[in-house]
């Protein structure tokens, strides 16, 4: 925790300070601060003092930093029995911010200092009240206060987690409770891990030894374990008393089963009844929360890169770059012009340059670089930019445009071509179309046929997470909601999905969406258990929605690596078997190469083995559309959007951006493209 930074001149003029404890906000008035004895001792009396070693006063340590261009002082006071190992990297960020954002105004404030016309007190009055203003303008205070929490999140010096202590401590009492070896005494001092696996393990095999002499019955007396304790210590007195052990050979009852299912908690909604009170403010965020278009529809909000978390405030890259931006563009054009003479210069202010493969070559490898920097994938990269070569040569260039501009201007242009859909991914118009479809070709009475949605990927990428975020978006358009509980492998898929569906429910009477008027639920979990055939309750789950007049399914299926040939045949068997509207691969952000990799088997297994069993007469199915997920975690590195869509040529339908029902965003093409081509 820090006491003190202070931004000042070598004159003595406080630029900008932030106090953070009222002991030191009294102490910085006093002639005993440590930064007047910074002041004193190392600049005034000259004595020896390093910047990177710092010095100690009255307990506490002082860390500074030096501008000498413009003679200003970062300092930083903290206690010195805190050995903050961040504050180095803190300074040099200050440093670097503040400069970015006030040089110009801080030169005209030292250049009136200079002048001395005038005393220190007043002087430059006009220029510092700028400063203080601009200070404010560009909300100074809270761009330090993020990059003070981003240097705390980052300090290794920070307490450990108390749990692994905890835990360790625990196995000491256990150990020392359960049996008495020579290696737990009865004093307090600490005992190693490796004592108590050595403990453990003699006491295994005493106790094995006991049984097998005494028939199962462990002895009392010379056998090395503990007396048995007293009757009243063997009841069970309190809630806290240790429980038998049950192992996982030993039968489970209906009573156990019941005790885990932490999924069936609360009120019972199976008839009728309310659901449970939620927290929304948990579960729904207001900021994320989407808008209402003219039509009524409810519409999720468009990820933007350049929207900041904190209300607009300018990242430290886009603040460090307007410094460098105005040199760059500058020096471009004399560099291209070296070696040419006049008469390439007058070629291309008459537009007879010709552009060459030599010409563009140098700008081609540092546009690939530049794009495999934002997480596209090598080969599509390469590829890229040999389109944009064979694009551009022969091209003249006129004007004062340069080759890095004409590159660009074109790169973005194929950009653009690959990642805008080839088909409609407007899925609420999808669904209406359906509907009108199917009443017109059957009778009024006769319920219509639901959309399904089915939902695939590997193993881990938030494919149960994002589908409740999909049919929170449904709810909210008024459309009632079946989700087919297909992952019948994994470990408490079924009541993931059943915590979901409560708290859709829950989030629906909360928010006016959660029943028709007339008692009937708008979402529902449809699941048969564990071990089933996948593809057989998706068929029961999309018969029961037509039967009970749901409109959309959605249809959770088992994550599976995309290698693994058997389960890749039993997906293409559900999708064979049931035929869903949409089948939507769900993948990472985070991952490049690998994401190309993943959403290619897919592709390629849906189509080879989707038509197995109907003689091929079905039409082969592929992926027909991709949900990224974990895309808060980004940044601008979104270029494993722009490589499943390279590699499918299907649309990115949603990212998912958050932990709550509302982080649902859509993807415009020009906002790619914007993060694809930013410094």
């Amino acid at each position: 925790m820090l006491d003190h930074i202070s931004i000042s001149h070598q004159s003595g003029l406080v630029l900008w300070s932030r106090s953070f404890t009222p002991a030191f906000s009294a102490l910085a008035l006093t002639p005993a601060s440590p930064v007047n004895a910074l002041v004193r001792e190392s600049f005034i009396e000259g004595k020896a003092a390093v910047e990177d070693e710092g010095f100690e006063k009255d307990g506490y340590s002082v860390r500074w930093t030096m501008e000498n261009g413009l003679g200003l002082v970062f300092v930083v006071v903290f206690p010195a029995l805190l050995p903050l190992t961040y504050v180095p990297t803190l300074l040099s960020r200050v440093k670097q911010l503040f400069l970015a954002l006030f040089q110009p105004y801080i030169q005209s404030l030292i250049e009136s200092l200079a002048a001395g016309s005038i005393a220190v007190t007043s002087v430059s009055s006009t220029a510092l009240r700028i400063l203080k203003e601009k200070l404010v303008e560009q909300k100074w205070d809270r761009i330090f206060e993020r990059c003070l929490r981003d240097c705390e999140g980052t300090d290794t010096t920070r307490k450990p987690s108390r749990t692994p202590v905890s835990l360790h401590r625990q196995a000491q009492v256990t150990a020392a409770s359960e049996a008495s070896t020579p290696g737990l005494s009865d004093d307090s001092s600490p005992v190693t891990a490796e004592e108590i696996a050595k403990n453990v393990a003699a006491l295994k095999t005493r106790m094995k030894g006991s049984r097998s002499k005494s028939g199962g019955k462990v002895g009392r007396d010379g056998s090395g374990l503990s007396p048995s304790p007293s009757p009243s210590r063997r009841a069970p007195t309190s809630a806290t008393s240790k429980l038998m052990r049950k192992w996982g050979d030993s039968p489970v009852s209906a009573e156990d089963m019941a005790a885990l299912d932490y999924s069936s908690s609360g009120p019972d909604t199976t008839n009728g009844a309310p659901a449970p009170a939620v927290d929304v403010e948990a579960l729904v965020s207001a900021d994320a929360m989407g808008t209402r278009n003219e039509s009524g529809a409810y519409e999720v909000a468009d990820w933007d890169f350049r929207r900041a978390p904190d209300d607009g405030l300018p990242t430290e890259e886009e603040i460090l770059a307007r410094q460098t931006a105005k040199l760059a563009i500058n020096d471009e054009a004399p560099q291209e012009e070296t070696g040419s003479g006049l008469g390439r210069m007058f070629a291309r202010l008459t537009g007879k340059k010709v552009l060459t493969q030599e010409d563009l070559r140098p700008v081609l490898v540092e546009m690939e670089r530049h794009l495999m920097s934002k997480n596209v994938a090598k080969d599509i990269a390469e590829k890229l930019c040999d389109g944009v070569s064979a694009a551009l040569v022969g091209k003249k260039l006129g004007g004062l445009t340069s080759v890095k501009s004409e590159v660009q201007t074109a790169l973005s242009a194929s950009l653009t071509r690959v990642l805008t859909p080839k088909t409609s991914t407007d899925i609420l118009l999808d669904i209406q179309r359906k509907r009108s479809s199917v009443s017109s070709l059957s009778s009024p009475d006769a319920p219509p046929d639901p959309y399904a949605i089915t939902f695939v990927g590997v193993n881990g990428v938030g494919k149960s997470t994002n589908l409740s975020k999909v049919c929170f978006w449904l709810l909210q358009n008024g459309l009632r909601v079946l989700i087919a509980a297909c992952d019948t492998f994994r470990s408490g898929a079924v009541e993931q999905l059943r915590v979901h569906v409560r708290n859709l429910g829950a989030l629906g009477e909360e928010l006016g969406t959660g029943s028709d008027g007339r008692g009937t639920k708008k979402v529902e979990l449809y699941e048969r258990g564990y071990g089933k055939d996948a593809a057989g309750i998706a068929r029961d789950a999309i018969a029961y929605a037509k039967e009970n007049r749901f409109d959309v399914v959605l249809i959770d299926t088992a994550g599976r690596m995309q290698d693994n040939e058997p389960l890749m045949r039993a997906l293409a068997k559900l999708v064979t078997v049931n035929n869903p509207d949409k089948i939507v691969f769900v993948g990472e952000a985070l991952v490049g190469n690998e994401a190309v990799d993943q959403l290619t088997k897919f592709d390629r297994a849906l189509q080879d083995f989707s038509s197995s069993g109907v003689g091929g007469a079905m039409r082969k199915r592929g992926i027909d559309g991709i949900v990224l997920t974990k895309f808060d975690t980004i940044d601008d590195k979104v270029g494993a959007a722009l490589s499943m869509t390279y590699v499918t040529g299907q649309p990115i339908l949603f990212v998912g951006c958050g932990q709550t029902y509302t982080d649902l965003r859509h993807l415009r093409v020009n906002h790619i493209v914007q993060a694809l081509l930013s410094a």
